[in-house]
């Protein structure tokens, strides 16, 4: 397990009080593996020192809630609002249970529930590599570039979690279940995933 999963999972959630210490130990725990990524993490820190906890607040929801610069869920960039994403949120949900993990306030794919699942997954499993390196990280690709340009807070947070999980950097372990048979009742069918997400794919599921 590789606590950075959880510290960034903290950084991209509803800012708290803590935020200050939070952003600090990501950085200096980054400095171990990668570096440029604790770089570009430090211009975040920075920005901490001069904007008021009030109007970071205000930059998180108008960025990811309201007026979105971002969507925050790395289903919904892998399948837009199709079944396919459906079926991708309740396989998640069932794994996250698995491991002890639950909030119903938020939807699976969010990126900070995904990230805190891969913090709570000790094994090295393969799937799990192709749902970091063909979900998560096409999915953060596709949402740094939604930014219009770098001047954003958030940006600079992305930048750097898009630059450690880069291969050689995380260690990325999962094991999880990808069957969603479970999930429908009729004739099984082969789904195909979005190229560059084939870790749902082939995938036999029932209508």
């Amino acid at each position: 397990m590789n606590p950075l999963y959880a510290l960034f999972a903290n950084l991209l959630e509803y800012p708290t009080w803590h935020i200050v210490d939070q952003t600090r130990a990501t950085i200096n725990l980054l400095l171990l593996e990668s570096p440029s990524a604790a770089s570009q993490l430090e211009q975040f820190a920075e920005l901490l020192k001069h904007t008021p906890f009030e109007r970071l607040e205000e930059i998180y929801t108008s960025t990811f809630d309201l007026q979105v610069v971002c969507y925050p869920y790395i289903g919904y960039h892998l399948f837009g609002e199709s079944y396919k994403r459906g079926a991708f949120l309740a396989q998640l949900k069932q794994d996250y249970r698995a491991v002890g993990l639950v909030n119903e306030a938020e939807l699976p794919d969010h990126i900070g529930m995904v990230l805190r699942f891969l913090s709570r997954v000790p094994a090295e499993h393969e799937v799990g590599r192709d749902l970091l390196e063909r979900c998560l990280l096409p999915a953060l690709t596709a949402m740094t570039k939604q930014f219009p340009d770098n001047e954003n807070a958030y940006f600079d947070i992305m930048g750097a979690l898009h630059q450690w999980l880069q291969p050689g950097h995380a260690i990325y372990e999962l094991p999880i279940q990808m069957d969603l048979s479970k999930l429908y009742s009729s004739e099984p069918v082969t789904l195909q995933m979005p190229a560059g997400c084939n870790v749902l794919s082939p995938l036999n599921v029932e209508n």
